[in-house]
């Protein structure tokens, strides 16, 4: 709400460079705490504070470069250009994975804990650097520039959206809650369930996640791409369905204990995400009008991240602890999905809209 406000009203360009500072600065400060052994209970205290600022920092971070993305694109390639900004989550994921098994290989559980986990944290602090250098240099959009010029800008562009758009806003966050759910479960419950629960590696499964989030690239750009062909709509449905159908058949390979059949299963979920995935920076930005577009499309992915993402390893944990079955983790998947599925079938069509038109009022 904070990073959309300044969005719509201020331009897309000077929010990226905040939210950017502000979750680069947390990152490398925890790197850098002080102990619970050196500061007692400010430690904890001092790391949960840094939590909400990187929390805050990635709340205006998607749709300020998801609509960078878009608004600098051509209308007939809106799809592709904004599944780039979509691939910043695999190849982070990636990058983590990789950095994290390095460090569980090459350190001793003592080193580790001592101060193998800090550097990850200050590794990051390259990141600010090149994407400082990007968003410095890259011009505002367009598209913001035009509506500034012929339209006043909206005091209150989350409320307008909310009091204009409430049912657009849910049930573009209901579509995107099995996608956000599913990524959770598949890159943190998961890790720790077959880990704890089923025997594999722990190394062995990072390097499968770190496989899988490769993957994840070319199928995110290869959707966006082809939903400038065929439409966000069905497409994001369709994955979404495949995602419901195949939660009881992923969990059956996962338990198999075979790393082959796990990853054998990690790319057929990862088919289905990223066919909703990849658009669904276009998607959005289609949904609303420029004068709240920032905080239309914001509000609705961060509710998914909140109820999706958020709570999904903890409901996991919950319904395994109290079942003892990945079958009701499977359950799970299905509810949400099904969830999205209703959602995307409410919503509307939108890829041959201008980003100029206004949507349905709604």
């Amino acid at each position: 709400m904070l990073f959309a406000h300044h969005g719509d009203r201020h331009g897309r360009k000077p929010v990226l460079v905040a939210s950017l500072l502000l979750m680069g600065v947390a990152t490398v400060l925890i790197g850098v705490l002080p102990t619970y052994g050196t500061i007692g209970v400010a430690a904890p205290l001092l790391l949960a504070v840094l939590r909400f600022a990187q929390g805050i920092g990635v709340g205006g971070e998607w749709g300020g470069a998801a609509l960078m993305a878009v608004e600098h694109a051509p209308p007939h390639r809106r799809g592709f250009y904004g599944s780039w900004p979509q691939i910043g989550v695999p190849a982070g994921l990636l990058l983590g994975n990789l950095v994290f098994a390095a460090l569980s290989a090459g350190l001793d559980e003592a080193a580790f804990l001592t101060w193998g986990w800090r550097v990850p944290f200050l590794c990051s602090g390259v990141l600010i650097g090149v994407g400082l250098l990007i968003r410095l240099r890259i011009s505002e959009s367009p598209v913001f520039q035009q509506a500034a010029r012929e339209q006043p800008r909206t005091r209150a562009p989350v409320l307008d959206v909310l009091r204009e758009h409430p049912r657009t806003v849910a049930l573009a966050a209901g579509s995107f809650l099995a996608t956000n759910a599913t990524f959770y479960v598949g890159t943190t419950w998961i890790v720790a369930y077959a880990t704890s629960s089923l025997g594999y590696e722990r190394t062995t499964v990072l390097g499968a996640n770190a496989l899988l989030s490769f993957a994840d690239i070319p199928l995110m750009l290869a959707f966006g791409l082809l939903s400038d062909r065929i439409g966000r709509r069905g497409m994001s449905m369709a994955g979404m369905a495949g995602l419901a159908v195949f939660a009881v058949p992923y969990f059956l390979l996962v338990d198999s204990g075979s790393i082959g059949l796990f990853l054998l299963g990690g790319v057929v979920v990862q088919l289905c995400r990223t066919a909703v995935y990849g658009p669904q920076s276009a998607y959005f930005a289609e949904l609303f009008s420029t004068r709240f577009r920032y905080s239309g499309a914001s509000l609705a992915y961060q509710l998914a991240a909140i109820f999706g993402g958020g709570l999904a390893p903890m409901i996991c944990t919950a319904l395994y602890g109290w079942t003892g079955s990945s079958m009701a983790i499977a359950g799970y998947v299905i509810a949400v999905c099904l969830i999205s599925l209703g959602s995307g079938y409410l919503l509307t069509e939108t890829y041959r809209r201008t980003l100029t038109e206004a949507p349905p009022t709604g």
